[in-house]
């Protein structure tokens, strides 16, 4: 099999790759991928549209146009993590937004690749939605059934349930935990790579009780405080922001 061509990355901060950062900006666990996946083929075509902050109703209207007119082989879609963590939003009609997006793309002839949520459980943040992802994850499910997309399955994936998957901030990956997550989606897309997403993390040193609260308390002041502001005010941190690769180009091109 020659693999991949072409690859178009639709989705949000997880997508763009923020928690990861390289000496051109992000880099996150959709460059990873490109970069292995472009080692085995030199003819990768690969764009990446993601961009933070975006609800799901932005990468429908902003994103999934672009991969319907260009129809590449490969479409990874990631979409509904801000709508899901947004007070008073309905799972429900979430999930059908989503859906439509994987049908649209799938009628263009479009290889489609859907994730799971991780289960958040080891945020505080994030752990007060645990239920709704859940729920967000079997619609998922059902919809990659229905419409003949592969799953990349992030809520089993075990190396993130450990702090050190996740960045200071709480909500985006570290850097092993882009590294992770582009191992399980390469197994996904049958990928050849050399190291395995399952391998445990070392032992985590211990953890003294005051040094803790003291990361509790800057993380509140440096990006707890600052996320409840853009939630009140409808503030994106994506706002005045462009996709990085936002058009299907070799891989040693950068638009």
């Amino acid at each position: 099999m020659p693999g991949w061509e072409s690859w178009i990355a639709l989705g949000d901060s997880f997508t763009e790759g923020v928690g990861d950062d390289g000496p051109r900006g992000c880099v996150g666990w959709a460059d990873r991928l490109a970069a292995t996946m472009g080692d085995q083929n030199p003819r990768l075509r690969y764009a990446n549209l993601a961009l933070r902050g975006k609800m799901l109703a932005e990468i429908v209207d902003e994103q999934v146009p672009i991969a319907e007119a260009a129809r590449p082989q490969l479409v990874t879609l990631c979409g509904g993590g801000n709508d899901i963590i947004t007070p008073g939003s309905d799972v429900d009609d979430v999930a059908a937004l989503f859906e439509s997006a994987v049908q649209r793309l799938r009628a263009a002839g479009c290889e489609v690749a859907v994730f799971t949520g991780p289960d958040p459980n080891v945020q505080p943040l994030l752990r007060r939605v645990r239920g709704k992802v859940a729920i967000y994850n079997g619609h998922v499910r059902a919809i990659a059934e229905t419409h003949g997309a592969r799953v990349i399955d992030l809520w089993s994936l075990r190396a993130l349930h450990d702090r050190r998957a996740w960045c200071d901030d709480r909500l985006h990956f570290s850097p092993e935990g882009h590294r992770r997550i582009a191992l399980r989606a390469a197994e996904v897309l049958d990928v050849p790579t050399t190291e395995d997403w399952r391998d445990p993390l070392p032992p985590e040193p211990p953890q003294r009780w005051l040094r803790m609260r003291q990361a509790d308390l800057a993380w509140t002041t440096t990006h707890l405080l600052p996320w409840v502001r853009r939630q009140l005010t409808g503030e994106s941190l994506g706002d005045g922001l462009t996709p990085k690769r936002p058009e299907l180009t070799p891989l040693d091109q950068h638009v």
